[in-house]
């Protein structure tokens, strides 16, 4: 999810006044004291950091992370909760990709956010953590042929993994969330809302006067369930939020065996040597990231693998560089195809958002608040002094996730990973939260975004250049299929009813510009007009099983037609998570970290 433009203006204008980046670990090849090490990981984000924390904890492992952005430390709207919208994009702390004009969209293009910081976007993101239904896993192991994918066996990594932690405003939480599904010993800390909104009362009195909308005590999906509407739990604690920098390089950043080196840009893997039939993989070429060249360039080597966990766009692109991908999209460029792999930076998936707003009595939503810069800055200062009040808390309190009606979905082959797997999610924000429309002058506003959880539109990542300063062109080739648009339309049509319970009754007045309409026609068009991304997205280096012809990676992660490479990041998953995507993406890291130390 991304921010209004009003919004991150605002917060930007802000926050930026009380930031400061320092430095965290090497910022320069120079102070590398080593150029061999045992593992090379490529990006310091959800998964990365989760590897070099798990691969050092044998002190006899050298690790090396190299991360092409900037250092977490001390960057206020990175650390705020509520500032999260200001991250991205347009910033120092983002990679700044914008897609490719887009035929399901009215041929619009938009920003595509990704973190390009220490704790990549779990620094950058809206911090909600989940990790989807059973079903999401028990797929993937089906695809995979590998049954360690299955929930059965993967929900043992949340004990390592999770470290909820109770709200310290003394609010009464119990009915928020289940004790017994979660875990309180583990790296990163998960929480609950801090800051009450106006809104909340009503959402959950909604789950009581409609039947279509029931109420789920723990919206996180490890009790199997995400489907109804509860309480967003999010990767924050004490008014800060918590990231793969702060819990899992935190906690490993004093051991002499890992290095990590920000401002490090790689530029593409070399292969070393030719074994019959197979590539290896293990040096990896760089440059400084702050100077926008490809030289001077470094490399490092690795003894035992190369990782990459450059996400969903940064890995497919060092593929293409490094002559690993599908020759339509190396020849133009000149590059030679070292390893035949069709599908690398195809099959993009990602989770379409669309806000859909309404206009509210009163002055209870945040609008006010939020057009005043006197007014945000005494509440950042507020956050400052003591971490208290709604900079402290994520921007979003309650989530839901539902399917399609029977009726509507006979027309299609259901896309879910089965029949408790949501098809769509709704999200409730008290104030104009929409990326497209500017905040008007005057007014109060509720949104309610609705974003497709099981899209089968299918995208591509593209290099365009031999040069890595140069992005990839990025297709999410958003609501390109009829179930897409038909879910989105749906989606729009059953918030509306949401909001006609009687508990919106003395609250909204009326819905905003084209959600007013009524016919289909007309809600598609809101939806064709309005919808981005909340970007998630996922699978273009794809898993498939050890003898399979497609797929990039086998199931223990290993790129296919090479040795001594790995990827390990949300790009590997075949299909994008049902739920939004960070706890996957660590508990995959978790496992992934166990598939490594066994192969060593």
């Amino acid at each position: 999810m991304k921010s209004a433009t009003s919004l991150r203006s605002a917060f930007v204008a802000s926050a930026l006044f009380f930031s400061r980046a320092l430095g965290v670990t090497l910022t320069d090849a120079s102070q590398l004291t080593s150029t061999t090490y045992d593992y090379v990981i490529v990006g310091a984000g959800n998964a990365g950091l989760v590897l070099a924390n798990r691969l050092t904890e044998d002190a006899n492992t050298t690790v090396l992370v190299l991360e092409a952005g900037v250092s977490d430390e001390n960057v206020i709207p990175v650390i705020a909760p509520f500032l999260g919208p200001s991250v991205t994009p347009d910033t120092p702390w983002d990679w700044n990709y914008t897609t490719t004009a887009q035929p399901g969209l009215d041929n619009r293009t938009y920003p595509y956010p990704r973190g390009r910081l220490l704790g990549g976007s779990s620094s950058a993101n809206y911090m909600i953590h989940q990790y989807g239904t059973n079903e999401d896993w028990d797929r993937m192991a089906n695809v995979s042929a590998d049954a360690g994918w299955a929930w059965s066996n993967m929900k043992q990594y949340i004990e390592r993994h999770e470290k909820f932690i109770l709200p310290t405003n003394g609010q009464n939480v119990s009915s928020e969330y289940i004790a017994s599904l979660h875990s309180y010993t583990g790296e990163l800390d998960v929480s609950l809302p801090v800051w009450t909104q106006a809104t909340d009362a009503r959402v959950v009195a909604t789950t009581q006067q409609l039947a279509e909308f029931p109420y789920n005590q723990d919206i996180s999906g490890i009790n199997n369930d995400m489907l109804g509407i509860g309480w967003a739990q999010s990767s924050m604690v004490n008014g800060t939020r918590a990231s793969s920098s702060t819990s899992y390089l935190a906690s490993a950043n004093d051991r002499p065996n890992l290095t990590v080196l920000i401002n490090a840009m790689v530029t593409k893997l070399l292969p070393i040597g030719t074994p019959a039939g197979v590539r290896s993989f293990r040096n990896v070429q760089f440059s400084d990231a702050r100077t926008f060249s490809v030289t001077p360039s470094f490399q490092v080597q690795a003894t035992k693998e190369v990782i990459l966990a450059a996400g969903a766009v940064g890995t497919p692109q060092i593929l293409q560089l490094s002559g690993i991908g599908a020759s339509e999209d190396l020849a133009p460029l000149d590059i030679p195809v070292l390893v035949n792999s069709p599908q690398v930076g195809k099959n993009l998936q990602d989770h379409p958002l669309l806000p859909n707003i309404f206009n509210v009595a009163g002055n209870s939503s945040l609008d006010h608040i939020l057009r005043d810069p006197a007014q945000l800055g005494a509440a950042i200062a507020q956050w400052e002094t003591n971490r208290t009040g709604f900079i402290s808390n994520n921007v979003v309190n309650n989530i839901g996730f539902a399917r399609l009606n029977s009726t509507v979905l006979e027309q299609f082959t259901d896309p879910a990973a089965g029949p408790t797997t949501p098809h769509f999610e709704i999200i409730f924000a008290n104030f104009w939260l929409d990326p497209i429309v500017t905040l008007p002058s005057n007014g109060s506003y509720l949104t309610i975004l609705t974003a497709l959880v099981t899209p089968t539109s299918r995208g591509s990542i593209t290099i365009q250049s031999t040069n890595p300063f140069v992005a990839p062109l990025i297709n999410p080739n958003m609501l390109d299929t009829l179930f897409d648009i038909t879910t989105m339309v749906e989606s729009v049509k059953a918030i509306k009813r949401f909001a006609a319970a009687p508990a919106w009754g003395d609250y909204i007045t009326s819905a905003f510009g084209s959600l007013a309409g009524t016919s289909d026609a007309a809600l598609e068009e809101h939806a064709r007009q309005h919808t981005t991304t909340v970007f998630h997205p996922t699978s273009t280096a794809s898993m498939a099983a050890q003898d399979a012809l497609d797929g990039v990676v086998n199931p223990d992660l290993t790129v296919k037609g090479t040795s001594g490479l790995r990827i390990v990041d949300l790009s590997v998953f075949p299909f994008v998570p049902s739920c939004h995507p960070m706890g996957p993406v660590y508990i995959l890291a978790e496992r992934a970290a166990d598939l490594i130390k066994a192969a060593s």
